[in-house]
């Protein structure tokens, strides 16, 4: 017999965390349709150079895919951080199963990837199946309304933040084409300033945030993407008591609706521009966008439930007393809703116009039917397991 958790808690500052992204995720739904539609529209070229206009030496995409991006990514690690101090990750059996589901859900999607496409010129893409994307999947569950459990709430949360940390290793690992160690020493020698600030108990959040953009500068001409930044000042800040006055909370409950309301819509508008010429079906078809397809519906969901159903045989973790495999199962599928963060590594992995926008569009396309069939599937299972 499998061993199942007994009881799940939910803390308020997590129901802030999933409620700010359930809206974040109907925001992108719409920012990306509008998107599309703009940019195969009358105001095409309009639309596409306003993105493309240099600003400061660099496009608009640039900053926000660079900048702005390591904001949302400074929230990710606020969040990983809390879990793994006073949430789901504190407790080392309740936070094994998230774990194997997020390993299982990059594995199982790369390998699928490079079955296709290993020695081609298509290989760097194995990262584009890896991510989940946490708004638009916890959108999605929060359509299903409250025959949704908690228990499923958290391990989906948890499961994307741990894919999520997954991902942005990818990226400071195999995404990493010139580095330059000067800028990188500089980097890291102002994240160790600010773990000594961390350690003398400097709890002003002014010094950590001037620290983290120069962090940011140095880490952007060093070669690893300037994103990584982000997730280091959130382990730098101070977590204290995890209390509303620690600056920890302080700053993840203050970047919560800047992040879901503004910067991540922004991020959906300035890269889902995409043109779809008389050619894009075909593209469909090719061995790279059959491995983004194969990797987020089919890897994801296989994935995330091998390793969790395997990690759970050997008593190494447990599934929570309410939930039942089937479940496990759908929520495989939201976790092949890749958009944002497979977006992301696409632009990293590829350099020809052409192949980011086939790559785009499938992960698009991908990402709906993934999602359309993780919400049938717990409607249909939830509906039945739940009074």
């Amino acid at each position: 017999m499998i061993p199942k958790a007994v009881s799940v808690k939910i803390s308020g500052m997590f129901n802030d965390f999933f409620e700010s992204e359930k809206a974040g995720g109907l925001i992108l739904i719409f920012c990306t349709l509008i998107s599309l539609l703009l940019a195969n529209s009358m105001f095409q070229h309009p639309y596409l150079n306003f993105w493309g206009a240099d600003f400061a030496g660099h496009d608009i995409v640039h900053w926000i895919n660079d900048g702005l991006m390591t904001v949302f990514f400074l929230l990710i690690g606020l969040e990983l951080e809390r879990e793994i101090y006073k949430g789901e990750l504190a407790d080392l059996k309740s936070a094994a199963l998230p774990f194997f589901a997020a390993v299982g859900g990059m594995v199982v999607p790369a390998a699928l990837f490079l079955l296709l496409n290993a020695g081609t010129v298509f290989q760097a893409g194995a990262g584009i199946p890896m991510a989940t994307d946490i708004a638009f999947a916890i959108g999605v569950l929060s359509l299903l309304g409250s025959r949704v459990p908690v228990s499923l709430k958290i391990f989906l949360t948890a499961l994307a933040v741990m894919d999520d940390l997954g991902a942005i290793l990818v990226i400071a690992i195999f995404y990493t084409q010139t580095l330059s160690f000067i800028n990188l020493f500089i980097a890291l020698a102002v994240f160790g300033v600010l773990l000594m600030l961390n350690r003398l108990k400097v709890h002003n959040l002014i010094p950590y945030l001037l620290g983290g953009v120069v962090m940011w500068y140095f880490m952007l001409h060093s070669g690893i993407h300037a994103t990584i930044s982000g997730v280091l000042l959130a382990f730098a800040i101070p977590f204290g008591d995890g209390g509303e006055k620690s600056p920890s909370y302080i700053l993840q409950h203050f970047l919560h609706k800047p992040v879901a309301f503004f910067i991540l819509p922004l991020f959906a508008l300035a890269n889902t521009g995409i043109v779809l010429g008389g050619g894009w079906v075909n593209s469909l078809v090719e061995s790279n966008s059959l491995g983004i397809s194969l990797g987020l519906i089919i890897g994801k969901p296989l994935g995330i439930f091998l390793f969790s159903f395997i990690g759970a045989a050997l008593g190494w973790c447990m599934l929570p007393a309410d939930l039942r495999w089937k479940h496990i199962v759908g929520t495989g599928f939201l976790g092949g809703i890749g958009f944002t963060m497979s977006i992301f590594i696409t632009l990293l992995a590829f350099d020809q116009p052409a192949l980011i926008n086939s790559s785009k569009i499938t992960v698009l396309i991908a990402s709906f039917v993934a999602g359309m069939i993780g919400f049938l599937w717990l409607k249909a299972t939830l509906k039945i397991s739940r009074p």
